[in-house]
């Protein structure tokens, strides 16, 4: 007798580009890392980390989410504070869904209502999605009233979900929210391929995270990492040379420190982020350079990378 009992039907795969976008410093670039399970982006607590946009490949069985990391979205008061907006919001045309990230322990702020607006745009097509990170800071009683504050902020009837990148919390769902925004279709990228930065780019952004780490407040964000040679040895050694650009000579004397102690631990630092990225030994060599106002000058910005795409 003829068997009629057929076996499920397997769901359809899903490919798509999610481009994230927030304020300075809610955990854009800590929520890819923690997705892809890797360091692909640089984060620190000081803002405006990220500077350009970056792609973060997740691959699962039924489906592959291409997130766009992009610059936080500040007003900006340089030709670079310009660029990483104009990335920023850039990286909403041709997305499959929006994630907007936002703080649950802060109230929204002027960069918060200047994201809203542009995603109150009744011509944005994409599914939006409202992601409230930093759970874990913040009281049980207190997060559905805060999230309840950016909500109102948004056309009635959009998707929220609480999450937390640093603890994990909801990050699943947050995954399988967005996979169903995004269209049935053939992956985009090789199973195997998390970003779409080369070496060379991410461990500039590397040593720039550890200069920022190290220096903390001492040094204005506007510093920036050149990079003068990334070549890998036929020992299987990296060799590397950077130049951090500073816009005043007494940020110079804070970066190199007494004795050249701080250069020396940034370059530490830095060295074995890097090192954690490739899998391979790596010798790095930093030096300092005073480039004043660099944050306004287009011919060095677009050495550092951050070239204008009007």
């Amino acid at each position: 007798m003829q068997d009629l009992r057929t076996e499920p039907q397997k769901p359809a795969f899903r490919s798509g580009f999610v481009a994230i976008i927030g304020r300075p410093n809610v955990g854009k670039s800590t929520l890819i890392n923690v997705l892809l399970g890797q360091k692909v982006a640089a984060v620190s607590p000081r803002p405006q980390t990220t500077r350009r946009r970056q792609l973060g490949i997740l691959t699962r069985p039924n489906a592959q989410l291409v997130f766009v990391d992009t610059p936080g979205v500040h007003q900006a008061r340089h030709k670079l504070g310009e660029f990483m907006n104009e990335e920023a919001e850039g990286s909403l045309e041709g997305a499959d869904a929006i994630l907007w990230l936002v703080d649950l322990t802060s109230d929204p702020t002027e960069d918060d209502l200047h994201i809203a607006g542009l995603l109150g745009n009744p011509r944005r097509k994409p599914a939006l999605l409202l992601a409230a990170n930093k759970l874990d800071l913040v009281a049980e009683g207190r997060a559905t009233e805060q999230l309840q504050k950016y909500l109102a902020l948004l056309p009635p009837g959009a998707e929220s979900v609480l999450i937390s990148a640093a603890r994990g919390d909801g990050l699943e769902h947050l995954v399988e929210l967005l996979a169903e925004r995004c269209p049935v279709g053939e992956a985009e990228y090789d199973d195997e391929q998390i970003t779409d930065l080369y070496e060379r780019e991410i461990a500039a952004d590397l040593i720039r995270e550890a200069a920022l780490l190290k220096l903390r407040e001492e040094v204005p964000h506007g510093l920036g990492v050149r990079m003068d040679e990334y070549k890998e040895r036929e020992n299987g050694l990296d060799y590397i040379r950077a130049t951090l650009l500073v816009e005043r000579e007494s940020q110079k004397a804070i970066v190199i420190g007494e004795g050249a102690k701080m250069l020396k631990q940034i370059g530490t630092e830095a060295r074995r982020q890097i090192e954690t990225m490739t899998g391979r030994r790596a010798y790095l060599e930093l030096r300092v350079k005073v480039e004043k106002g660099l944050r306004n000058k287009e011919s060095v910005l677009e050495q550092l990378g951050y070239k204008s795409r009007r």
